[in-house]
């Protein structure tokens, strides 16, 4: 744009100006300084059509057509579309629901009640720990002869996009025990112990339940739990078919932790059951650990959300 009007400067204005006053010239360079150009006017203040347009006009000189808003039953399907992709990662990345089925973790958890599942952590390299309620994968046929439902063809649907919680899909519920490492031991009615140290159960273990099973199906046994591996039990102990009844299958009773979906975080239905699933505090005491935990995975989480915002702050600094 600029190159045209020094072209324009450069070859007509030498003929059109040819024989005129030298005071004459003055006044159009006023006037092109007040037409908001210095490079798109020409000496004499005239702005050609080319290049500029009368406000609310189009090219030529034709009315400017105003946009008219889309028709809502237009967007309708594209706000549905995004909602819908939405809840699908949400569901793939982030949280889950998962619907309790039975009882084996009373009283904790009700049969019916619905719980959220976070599935972000996992992503950062963060594994189940001691204490937690976590969702895992049937690992090897735990749920032999268990009753399946049918849904319909809405709640598939539901399902899969995260809205609801899928009937199909072979998981179960249970309490983190054990994790690699850990040595865990049931003798009589209890207490039960991780590597040596006696845990108070008393705040999740169903009233009226022993820590330990007495019986000859594996409510009694010391296990020690290979790395990569979580050692699972409900907190219904003599309602629960948990690691302690599966010791006969392909992995001894033990969870891969590749098959655990993420951790139960909330009970967020019905909401007169709303609660947080926190870790309790006997798993925090004092000498339990079997062998220090590596700093790098304790803070592994922590660590890349601090590298992720420090960058973010440096740009946000240099563009003040």
């Amino acid at each position: 744009m600029g190159d045209v009007a020094v072209g324009a400067r450069s070859g007509h204005d030498g003929e059109e100006h040819r024989g005129r006053p030298a005071e004459s010239a003055v006044p159009a360079a006023d006037s092109a300084v007040t037409s908001g150009s210095d490079s798109g006017a020409a000496e004499d203040g005239r702005v050609t059509g080319e290049h500029t347009t009368a406000e609310g006009q189009g090219p030529g000189g034709t009315a400017r057509t105003p946009k008219k808003p889309r028709s809502f039953w237009k967007e309708l399907p594209i706000l549905i579309g995004i909602a819908l992709v939405l809840a699908l990662l949400i569901k793939t990345f982030l949280v889950q629901a998962f619907s309790i089925p039975s009882d084996s973790m009373q009283n904790t958890l009700q049969q019916g009640d619905r719980v959220l599942v976070d599935k972000l952590t996992p992503w950062f390299g963060s594994e189940p720990e001691r204490g937690e309620v976590v969702v895992f994968h049937d690992p090897d046929n735990w749920l032999a002869g268990e009753p399946t439902t049918d849904p319909n063809a809405l709640q598939t649907f539901l399902s899969w996009i995260g809205l609801m919680p899928s009937a199909e899909e072979k998981d179960l519920i249970k309490r983190v025990i054990g994790v690699g490492g850990d040595t865990i031991e049931c003798k009589n009615t209890g207490p039960l112990t991780v590597n040596g140290k006696a845990l108070n159960e008393q705040d999740y273990v169903y009233a009226g339940n022993t820590p330990c099973s007495v019986d000859d199906q594996g409510g009694q046994f010391k296990v020690k739990v290979p790395q990569g591996y979580i050692w699972v039990m409900g907190d219904h102990r003599q309602n629960s078919r948990d690691s302690r009844y599966n010791q006969s299958d392909k992995n001894h009773g033990m969870v891969p932790v590749k098959d655990v979906v993420g951790r139960a975080v909330v009970v967020a239905w019905p909401v007169t059951r709303w609660a947080t699933l926190p870790v309790p505090d006997t798993f925090d005491q004092p000498g339990l650990n079997a062998q220090p935990a590596a700093a790098g995975l304790t803070v592994a989480p922590q660590g890349i959300a601090l590298l992720g915002v420090v960058p973010v702050v440096l740009w946000r600094r240099r563009k003040q």
